[in-house]
């Protein structure tokens, strides 16, 4: 019988250090524009630590935030199917430290690095998915369950890694951009979700376990009084 060989996992963060002079790691302060809508799109980046900020602005000048990424995505990767420019805007939330690859060594490395090519794929598989239920959540879902949900995902809950509870500051505008509701209706179920103890708000958002059993629950949020009590027992 044959014996199985288990395969490490590919360390990302490894084999950028290995690439040398081809990649550069940069500590960017919070609210530092990585790039912005227009600037030549010539490199893809690696998020180490932190989180990133997606936008794009329209020519009536409103700002709309895209997604909110962190360690272990990928952003700027357009450059790869032929964008000459960015197509958004790239901002840190808090401290980050970003690794940057040009394109021409991103494109070698993808040919020539299997596992490497896999990760990536696997990674653009992910945010394909997480459009998909994005926009699922926006057709049929309330604004209400969409912010729980919002809120879970910027705390790492349901994705690979560390739960981060204690998320970066955001405004109440950006996570009504982001649920495509109003800042009262933002502001309202914030202080629901506080009241019912799912979420700590005093300057950042500290998201509970509670807030995941409540949007899980078959009831959802509209029975949150009882399935916080019951949680409670």
């Amino acid at each position: 019988m044959a014996t199985k060989i288990k395969r490490a996992a590919f360390n990302a963060k490894s084999f950028f250090a290995k690439m040398g002079s081809a990649r550069a790691a940069v500590v960017y302060s919070p609210k530092h524009v990585v790039f912005a809508q227009g600037d030549p799109a010539d490199s893809i980046f690696y998020i180490e630590k932190g989180k990133v900020q997606i936008s794009v602005l329209s020519k009536r000048g409103k700002e709309a935030v895209l997604a909110i990424l962190g360690p272990g995505d990928f952003f700027g990767e357009g450059c790869l199917n032929g964008q000459s420019q960015r197509m958004v805007s790239a901002a840190t939330m808090e401290e980050c430290s970003i690794v940057r690859v040009e394109r021409a060594v991103m494109r070698q490395a993808l040919r020539d690095e299997p596992k490497f090519s896999d990760l990536f794929i696997t990674y653009l598989l992910r945010r394909s998915a997480r459009a998909e239920e994005d926009m699922i959540d926006q057709l049929f879902n309330s604004s209400e369950k969409r912010l729980a949900r919002l809120l879970l995902l910027l705390a790492n809950f349901g994705k690979e890694g560390k739960i981060e509870p204690v998320i970066p500051p955001v405004s109440q505008e950006t996570l009504a951009e982001m649920v495509g509701t109003t800042r009262s209706r933002v502001s309202s179920f914030m202080n629901k979700f506080r009241r019912l103890g799912l979420i700590d708000y005093n300057g950042r958002i500290h998201v509970h376990n509670s807030l995941l059993h409540v949007v899980l629950n078959d009831g959802g949020l509209a029975s949150g009084e009882k399935n916080t009590e019951t949680l409670a027992k």
